[in-house]
């Protein structure tokens, strides 16, 4: 009870984000479980200034059966009267009365900086109490210190020092599903559509969503359009129409300037398309939409970790700390000065009032340069300078993962803007042996980003089985280059193609896999494509579940989810979902856990909230089979609750892919061709391609923060091939975040701490990955 003694109020503040339910849960549960006292502020800084019912304190059951909504159910608002110093005073009055000295703040830039200047006020703010005899010595002095953290709460994701903010991807879902539909109706009637969204000062919604959905056309404030824009997009928009496309998107940022400065609106370019192209246009405004809905996976996982982290943060603070904004660095929690993000947040808006605009881009952080230039490769078909004399061949291998076609459709585009044949494969290394290969162009793949499953179609046969004729064909098509996506299959294929070396020089060829799988379980990557948008259709039908429980009082669900012998899912989706318990295959339970838990759902069933579920992986026991866990809950919670079972098999392959998943697919399918155009150039010589080093066949991944390329021999070391699984795994450490949030008494001493990070120009340059 490290936190015993300690009170922490918990606020939203600014516009809403889906997430912050998710975030107000983590760190009133966190505080409770650390032994302080957590209070809940209602309607942000306005209840902390009027105080009374809006001061509440807050048990575990408080902030049950939140996790799934969006916006925020302690409200949020804009206050002038905080931004006095009076109301800042009557502020600190009300924390006084509760002794609370600990103020978590969500929300976004202008609300962590009236928390700081709140903070830097504090001690003057009781001296005048004092003065005024609303307080007495003895309290001030009790109550001598403010400890801040800050999470960002902001749908723009315009915070810099943070990957991703709270709300960005739900934003992203809500937009995707928006292009999606309007795709349908605009190839009916061979329409163009003007999408604006979000974003006043930062482009970042309308430039992802550009880059998942192929739109003809982008505006975003951090790089407005050289002079002359206006002939030059109507000369693409038609030369698309030309090559048979029946529609255009163009998407806006609200905030587009041009480079004078002044505002393009929606409805201008509309009217440009339609005077100078005829087309038939229309324009859809997205706005709050964008706020609305239930939080994505992602949202959810995030704001409960930064929750966590944010407790943690106040417990370690000392007088010296400065407040801190918690953020995610790949998939690692770090806590950051608060006026440094704040300061290079001014930072990027004082670039673009000044017209630094190459400056701005780079001060939002490498990864938003990144999709910049990706978007710019790929939106445009650009003729190559010369045509190479090399040729790739491009597979899907194993079960269909959302975010297959997004990764076929760049590494095509990619491959021929570098001068390549790029040819694709039907049905995976049988399709290789059966010569089912056919040569594709730049428009062939056109419309594949927001396709779900395999276009090219996949099997789960590896080489070894038709290793003569797959030989035969990569000699007969002279292929040097071999793209193969897809599961453990894929990488195992390849592993066995290199092994093979030594009998067929055929087979010496620059081989590269991007991992897309929804178990999440090939070595050498932290994310497999296709894993996100498994746990988003998991998390879905375990809200379902959930409320149907919720309806019906007593009842306990068992889900079994898919994976193989990897928990990734069901971990993952168990923490989205706030499930009480998730069974997996690297973390091993005995009957004694089993008892423990029925023991804990008995006494859940006490409570407000009779409703239970239980998640488990597919293999994640030999004999504790989804069957016998149904037997078991139901003898031993006989009289106290009943039990169902739920299989929720191949819906998690999934439907659309989301929004990560296509600009993750997108990323990898780039950034693999152009390295396998570099490997080609080293391994040819003389007018032939010969590559045998370790290094000319890797598996491409996502590690922390890095794109890193390993080579398949290298894996095999830590691979562990009879349950199919790396043989280190990340996300393991996400399991005591799921035993703590669901009330499991595990020790403190588990819990790795975030470290305190510096925010400058410097680190913002370095490579982020994704």
């Amino acid at each position: 009870m490290a936190g015993a003694g300690m009170a922490i109020a918990v606020l939203t503040s600014g516009g809403d984000a889906q997430g912050m339910n998710a975030a107000v849960r983590a760190v009133t549960r966190m505080g409770i479980y650390v032994g302080a006292k957590v209070f809940l502020i209602y309607e942000g800084y306005e209840g902390l200034v009027e105080g009374g019912d809006n001061i509440k304190q807050a048990n575990w059951l408080s902030v049950s059966n939140i996790i799934q909504l969006g916006g925020t159910v302690i409200g949020s608002a804009r206050c002038k009267a905080f931004t006095t110093r009076a109301g800042r005073l009557q502020a600190a009055r009300n924390l006084v009365e509760h002794g609370i000295t600990n103020l978590c703040v969500i929300g976004g830039d202008g609300s962590l900086t009236g928390a700081d200047i709140f903070r830097s006020e504090w001690g003057g703010l009781l001296e005048e109490l004092v003065r005024d005899g609303q307080i007495s010595e003895e309290v001030a002095r009790e109550n001598c210190r403010l400890n801040i953290v800050g999470l960002v709460g902001s749908i723009d994701n315009d915070f810099c020092g943070t990957d991703m903010t709270i709300g960005t991807d739900s934003a992203l879902h809500r937009i995707m599903e928006v292009i999606d539909a309007i795709t349908t109706t605009a190839q009916s009637h061979q329409r163009t559509f003007v999408l604006e969204v979000m974003g006043r000062h930062c482009g970042y919604l309308a430039l992802v969503s550009g880059l998942a959905s192929g739109a003809d056309w982008l505006f975003i404030p951090e790089s407005p359009p050289e002079d002359g824009w206006e002939d030059l997009m109507c000369e693409r928009l038609g030369e698309t129409r030309s090559r048979g496309s029946r529609l255009n998107i163009i998407i806006i940022a609200e905030g587009a300037i041009d480079r004078n400065g002044k505002p393009i609106s929606s409805n201008y370019v509309k009217d440009l398309v339609v005077q100078r192209l005829g087309f038939d246009t229309r324009v859809t405004v997205l706005g709050h939409v964008q706020r609305g809905g239930t939080p994505s996976a992602f949202d959810r996982v995030l704001s409960s970790k930064m929750g966590m982290e944010a407790v943690m943060a106040l417990l370690e603070a000392t007088p010296d700390t400065p407040a801190c904004v918690v953020s995610l660095s790949g998939n690692q929690s770090v806590r950051l000065p608060l006026m440094e993000c704040v300061q290079v947040t001014k930072d990027v808006q004082k670039a673009m009032d000044e017209k630094r605009f190459d400056e701005a881009i780079q001060l939002r952080g490498r990864s938003f340069e990144n999709n910049w230039n990706i978007y710019k490769l790929l939106a445009h078909q650009k003729p190559a300078q010369e045509k190479s004399p090399f040729s790739l061949a491009i597979l899907n291998v194993g079960a269909p993962a959302a975010g297959m076609n997004a990764a076929v459709r760049s590494a095509v585009r990619i491959g021929i803007c570098q001068g390549h044949t790029v040819y694709v494969v039907s049905d995976g290394f049988e399709g290789l042996s059966k010569g089912q290969i056919r040569e594709v162009g730049w428009h062939d793949v056109a419309g594949w980003l927001g396709r779900g499953g395999s276009m090219l179609g996949t099997k789960r046969t590896l080489p070894k089985t038709c290793m003569e004729k797959i030989v035969e064909n990569v000699r007969k098509f002279s292929i040097q280059g071999l793209l193969v996506i897809g599961g453990f299959e894929a990488y195992e294929g390849v592993l066995q193609l290199v092994e093979a070396r030594g009998q067929y020089e055929e087979l010496c060829i620059v081989m590269c896999v991007i991992p897309a799988t929804i178990s999440n379980n090939v070595p050498g990557t932290d994310f497999s494509l296709g894993s996100d948008t498994a746990v988003n259709a998991a998390m879905e039908s375990c809200d379902r579940i959930k409320q149907s429980a919720s309806g019906t009082k007593r009842r306990v669900f068992i889900v079994e989810t898919m994976g193989g012998y990897c928990g990734y899912l069901s971990t993952v989706t168990g923490i989205a979902v706030g499930a009480d318990a998730a069974y997996v295959y690297e973390d091993p339970f005995t009957i004694h856990d089993l008892k423990a838990n029925v023991e804990h759902l008995t006494d859940k069933m006490k409570t407000d909230i009779q409703r239970g579920l239980v998640l488990r992986n597919e293999k994640c026991h030999e004999h504790y089979t989804t069957e016998f866990l149904y037997n078991l809950y139901s003898s031993e919670g006989k009289g106290i609750f009943d039990c169902r079972i739920n299989v929720l098999g191949h819906l998690q392959q999934g439907g659309a892919p989301t929004p990560f998943d296509r600009n993750y697919g997108t990323k990898l399918g780039v950034k693999a061709v152009l390295w396998m155009s570099e490997k080609l150039q080293e391994a040819y010589s003389k007018g032939r391609t010969f590559a045998n080093s370790a290094e000319s066949a890797c598996v491409i991944g996502l590690r922390k923060k890095v794109v890193a390329f390993s080579p398949v021999t290298e894996l095999k070391k830590v691979t562990d091939f009879e349950h199919r699984l790396p043989q280190e795994q990340w996300w393991l450490n996400l399991r005591l975040m799921l035993k703590m949030l669901a009330n499991y008494q595990i020790s403190l001493t588990e819990y790795i701490s975030g470290t305190m990070e510096h925010v400058t120009r410097r680190t913002l340059s370095i490579e982020k990955g994704f």
